[in-house]
């Protein structure tokens, strides 16, 4: 009979993405086990370390020890659901009390998301569909979440304080303490008003958005994967845009 972490081995793309009671983008985020060792797949800090799965507790259950990154040391304590190529999780971003069941309530610091089975990043092809744009070394560095508005709700201040955007000149990760919602390669076009900014996420999908730098804060408005481009910084609930505010780390 085959162990839960043997159906584990390989990658995992985040679908779904839920926090403190926010959904989340989750655009490109994986993560990826090898034995009992887990590596989130991302440019800028490393998070990986060794997971201990428990399938015989109800509900099942299972630990992120971070060994690696900022969050060394640290211990995420989670419960999970495994039906094949679907992966459903539960997991605490901060504290060590064990989630009960399967939801992210605000200001739990709780991450719900659903991960379904991807290909390894040693066995990925490589991509051809590079976005189409410049690179911006104007936006490399990493800054800090001021304000985050998804669906027309804001991100409350429990979880807008552990946002972190760490960029290069052509590739991006938005991370909440260790969990990562998005991780992409982008390019800029800066002759169109306003200016844009495509991602292309680590599953191949593309997200069209817009960009604007301006007194030291980047503002970027971003459309749901496939979905057309905004055509100015706002959002409504349902239209699945997500407008985000960022400044340098350290200000």
């Amino acid at each position: 009979m085959e162990r839960d972490l043997d159906g584990l081995q390989g990658a995992w793309n985040i679908v779904s993405l839920e926090m403190d009671g926010q959904k989340m983008p989750g655009g490109g985020a994986r993560i990826e086990v090898r034995g009992n060792r887990f590596t989130t797949i991302a440019m800028g800090a490393a998070y990986a370390g060794a997971v201990a799965v428990h399938e015989t507790t109800a509900p099942k259950s299972f630990e992120l020890h971070f060994e690696e990154g900022p969050e060394k040391g640290n211990t995420s304590f989670g419960i999970y659901e495994l039906d094949g190529d679907r992966w459903k999780i539960c997991l605490t971003t901060r504290g060590s009390e064990r989630p009960r069941e399967f939801a992210a309530p605000p200001g739990t610091g709780i991450a719900l998301e659903t991960l379904r089975r991807g290909t390894a990043a040693a066995d990925a092809p490589a991509a051809s569909d590079a976005p189409v744009g410049d690179p911006a070394a104007e936006l490399a560095g990493v800054w800090r979440a001021l304000s985050l508005v998804r669906d027309g709700q804001a991100l409350p201040e429990s979880m807008l304080k552990y946002g972190k955007r760490t960029a290069t000149v052509t590739e991006v990760t938005v991370q909440f303490g260790p969990q990562v919602a998005l991780q992409a390669r982008y390019a800029v076009d800066r002759s169109r008003t306003p200016m844009t900014m495509d991602y292309v996420l680590a599953d191949g999908q593309t997200q069209h958005g817009i960009w604007a730098l301006e007194g030291g804060r980047l503002t970027t408005c971003f459309g749901a994967p496939g979905q057309p481009r905004p055509g100015e910084f706002a959002g409504a609930p349902g239209d699945g845009r997500t407008l985000a505010v960022w400044v340098p780390a350290g200000k």
